[in-house]
């Protein structure tokens, strides 16, 4: 087969396709965890520092402070 027969162009092409619809798999599912880790640092920013008095107050009881 030379180069130039469409058979091969077909093969080529949709060898291509698949190998970008591969990558753009791996790509999403990057970016769908690095939108799930951003979530959770938000939450964390917003409601993290609730935890802190709460650990302090298990500190305290497990010193018997409390």
């Amino acid at each position: 087969m030379n180069p130039e027969d469409p058979l091969q162009q077909n093969i080529r092409r949709t060898t291509g396709l698949h190998a970008l619809r591969k990558i753009r798999a791996q790509v999403e599912t990057e970016r769908a965890d690095e939108a799930f880790k951003a979530g959770m640092l938000r939450w964390l920013g917003r409601y993290g520092w609730v935890a802190l008095p709460l650990l302090a107050v298990l500190v305290a009881y497990g010193l018997g402070v409390v």
